[in-house]
């Protein structure tokens, strides 16, 4: 009876060891995930704040940029929020870190969302032809950065680190992310508006559109050998990804340089860039269209204006097309 005594307590201390050790895997495979996640989180934060400081640097001072040069940066700041908001879509994170993962999304949603309208607005406002109500988009936009700013430092953050604290982890805590510095400065329509008169090229700066008269005109648009008709049906046939031709001319008398053409089928938006027109000149955009728009389109083509343009009615045309 002793023997069997003694063996069933060897057997219930080796139970008790294993249980122990196989907790103790968990545990540390549990925190490890957790700093795992926590690193991944910062590297991103970390990219995200020096875009910030990027961004916000050129619109505070943008040296001798051009209007090109300087739209071309903020596109590439566009692109690279909008890499952050995939990589953070792309994230594993650990089930007690479900809903912080899910404000950080949130979050930057928010932000690409914001930078993309940004972008997409930029050279409007830096011209003439509805520059106000471009300027006026940008400021909405700094407002949609600065949710997401409240959102990251009063739950994401701190839920976080706090899972971090609770699980013994020190030294993988979440940095912080202000994507908008100097408080609720950028808010303001009137600040945004000073600083994009800091551009080089922009009309907001006065003499930076160059001496004479500035305008675009669009001339036609075809897609494969069909010539496109405004406020009429267009039936075309393709195979494989479409592309929308866009001629162009300058009808100014100065060299425009830079010349943003968009077209918007179902919504989505599609830019293009002529380079360079000299004055009389014109010249053409080819847009693909992806993916494949099937059936019935409504196609929003447009030059936007450039910097000292006044009157812009000829630089847009809609269509109706069905692809067949």
């Amino acid at each position: 009876m002793l023997r069997r005594l003694l063996a069933l307590g060897g057997a219930l201390v080796l139970l008790i060891l294993i249980v122990l050790g196989v907790k103790g895997c968990l545990d540390a495979r549990a925190r490890g995930a957790l700093s795992d996640y926590a690193r991944n989180v910062e590297q991103i934060v970390a990219e995200t704040n020096q875009t910030s400081k990027d961004f916000f640097s050129k619109l505070e001072d943008p040296g001798n940029l051009s209007v090109t040069e300087f739209t071309s940066e903020v596109n590439a700041d566009r692109s690279a929020m909008v890499n952050y908001a995939s990589r953070v879509d792309g994230l594993s994170a650990p089930g007690e870190l479900s809903g912080a993962q899910k404000s950080l999304e949130l979050v930057y949603v928010l932000r690409s969302s914001a930078m993309e309208q940004i972008a997409n607005k930029m050279r409007t406002a830096l011209g003439e032809a509805g520059a106000a109500k471009a300027t006026a988009a940008i400021a909405r936009q700094m407002q949609k950065l600065l949710a997401a700013d409240v959102i990251y430092e009063t739950v994401t953050r701190p839920e976080i680190n706090g899972k971090l604290a609770d699980n013994g982890i020190e030294g993988d805590d979440v940095p912080k992310s202000t994507f908008l510095p100097d408080g609720t400065k950028w808010l303001d329509e009137g600040e945004v508006q000073t600083a994009l008169g800091n551009v080089n090229g922009s009309s907001a700066g006065s003499e930076t559109a160059g001496p004479g008269v500035h305008g675009l005109g669009l001339l036609g648009v075809r897609i494969g050998e069909t010539e496109l008709i405004a406020e009429a049906p267009n039936s075309v046939v393709t195979e494989g990804t479409p592309e929308v031709e866009v001629e162009v001319q300058n009808q100014g008398e100065s060299t425009e340089n830079g010349i943003t053409v968009v077209v918007i089928a179902n919504g989505k938006e599609t830019t293009q860039e002529i380079p360079t027109l000299e004055a009389g000149a014109t010249g053409t955009a080819v847009v693909p269209l992806t993916p494949a728009p099937e059936g019935e389109t409504t196609l929003e083509v447009e030059a936007e204006p450039v910097p000292g343009e006044e009157f812009a009615t000829n630089n847009e045309a809609t269509y109706t097309v069905n692809f067949e």
